[in-house]
């Protein structure tokens, strides 16, 4: 949708206004529904999981690749997200989006080539739908349909065929401020995919051909089939590199029998109305942008150590690039973020980790489930917990000898059978040997490691001194890690049912060398 306002409106609309990045916006409209406890992705019944895997790849700023077979819902799902862009302002008629208030060395040919390209073309306002490009995968899909292909009608006209003007943008350039969808990635021919590299990495494209250099502000989600499938060609390594893997599945019986009614009731018409925003619209306020949640560096250690176990985990045929341990810490803050806290807990670098090491760790060939991919994919997670586990292995034999072990394993056995939002006062109040070993925590964290310092602890202390709130969220994470690694060391046996995260040894080993 596109709409245009008199010029004393328009005014009124562009006051005060600051361009903001396509995953700034989508940020700010996934937390203010999460505020409102309202569904963030509403057109998919069921599947939880899924939904919150795509939710906390995009408040990290990162491209979800879906992945499952044939009617799952994933276009469904992408619409949803399209519906959070808020409409934004754009050099009137532009076909890449431009931004009214952007400088010349970022404009289109088209709005670069006036002075004044706001006062020659006008402003108008889109919205997410305008700013939405698909491209469907198949054997077909070339680089014309991705990028973009040579207006022959301009270079008739007198134009020279290297000049920029003469270059027609396709999917990728449509999407620019926007969500480009990528129906069936596997399904593009692996030398085309390939050509969205650039475009992940750098934000920008580069045509040399024009001598022109395009900055793009997008979100990439793209879909696609298991690999095994017919018509599947290999995602190549540095592209599925720069996605996040989520897999989602067939609903269960009860959602789909749901979504059948909810079918019938409509007379077979899905579709839903959508209401037409009005202004003033909601833009995300500058300091909407900023980390407002920090992980002790306890945690970062325990990250950075299971993704590292990675390596050397005879049960891989690839194991994680760096770019797992930089986007299970992302996704660590995100998850912590989706619960309304500021302090990061061992749970939520869980889940930061199954979702950042999916796509990025591949088994054996013998462990892989060709016939199920659901199956796979739990395997791989599975994998990353596991990998969490043996990394607390190694810093329990660090830490332990400084602590009072058994009085700490007495204390935390009657914590952690209580409700989670009981144990900082458990062990504020009946809990010193725990305490002393936080204390020791806290002395680490402030520590230089290597001459490296942990920020984020220094803002924890800041903030948990200031709120009590904060203060109470740190001592739970720190209780939570003290049991693992109390459990791990065999000093403590967590109860069932218990409020915290303990990471298991996976269960399809047994019979496997």
């Amino acid at each position: 949708m596109v709409r245009t306002f008199s010029h004393t409106k328009t005014a009124e609309l562009m006051e005060g206004y600051r361009p903001s990045s396509v995953f700034h916006q989508l940020r700010y409209a996934i937390l203010e529904r999460m505020k409102r406890g309202e569904e963030v992705i509403p057109l998919i019944q069921g599947r939880a999981a899924a939904k919150e895997d795509v939710i906390r790849a995009l408040l990290s700023g990162a491209h979800p690749y879906l992945v499952s077979e044939e009617g799952t819902g994933k276009t469904r799902l992408v619409r949803s997200i399209v519906d959070l862009l808020p409409p934004v302002p754009r050099i009137a008629g532009c076909p890449y989006n431009d931004d009214p208030a952007w400088g010349r060395q970022k404009l289109c040919p088209r709005c670069g080539s006036v002075s004044d390209p706001v006062k020659e073309f006008g402003i108008e306002w889109v919205t997410g739908a305008e700013r939405f490009s698909r491209i469907q995968g198949n054997e077909y899909t070339n680089e014309a349909k991705l990028l973009g292909l040579k207006d022959i009608q301009a270079i008739a006209s007198g134009m020279s065929p290297d000049d920029p003007r003469t270059f027609t943008g396709t999917g990728v350039f449509r999407a620019n401020r926007g969500l480009l969808f990528v129906d069936e990635l596997p399904a593009i021919r692996t030398k085309v995919q390939v050509l969205l590299h650039p475009i992940l990495e750098e934000q920008k494209m580069v045509l040399e051909e024009y001598g022109w250099e395009y900055p793009l502000d997008l979100c990439v989600m793209a879909t696609g089939n298991p690999e095994g499938f017919s018509h599947v060609n290999e995602v190549p390594r540095p592209l599925i590199d720069r996605l996040e893997t989520i897999y989602l599945d067939l609903p269960e019986e009860d959602v789909e029998l749901g979504i059948m009614m909810g079918r019938m009731s409509r007379g077979g018409n899905s579709a839903s109305a959508r209401e037409e925003p009005q202004p003033p619209f909601d833009m995300p306020p500058e300091d909407s942008v900023k980390r407002d949640t920090f992980a002790p560096w306890w945690l970062l250690t325990l990250i950075n150590r299971s993704v590292r176990q990675s390596r050397v985990c005879r049960w891989l045929e690839r194991s994680s690039s760096i770019r797992g341990t930089t986007h299970s810490l992302d996704h660590t803050y995100s998850s912590a973020l989706m619960r309304g806290s500021q302090v990061a807990s061992m749970g939520d670098a869980a889940r930061g980790m199954r979702l950042a090491l999916r796509g990025r760790m591949h088994l054996r060939q013998d462990l892989v489930e060709p016939e199920d991919p659901g199956e796979t994919f739990r395997r791989v997670d599975e994998l990353s917990d596991d990998l969490m586990r043996t990394a607390l292995i190694f810093m329990a034999r660090e830490m332990t000898p400084a602590w009072m072990v058994p009085e700490a394993a007495r204390e935390l056995t009657d914590i952690i059978p209580l409700p989670r939002n009981l144990w900082a006062d458990r062990v504020a109040q009946k809990a010193p040997a725990v305490r002393d070993i936080i204390g020791q925590l806290e002395r680490a964290g402030g520590e230089t490691d290597g001459g490296r310092s942990f920020p984020d602890d220094a803002m924890i202390m800041k903030l948990a001194g200031r709120r009590a709130g904060v203060r109470r969220e740190y001592l739970s994470a720190c209780a939570e890690f003290i049991a693992n690694i109390l459990i791990v060391n065999g000093s403590l046996t967590a109860p069932a049912g218990a409020d915290l995260h303990v990471p298991r040894e996976v269960s399809w080993t047994k019979g496997r060398s």
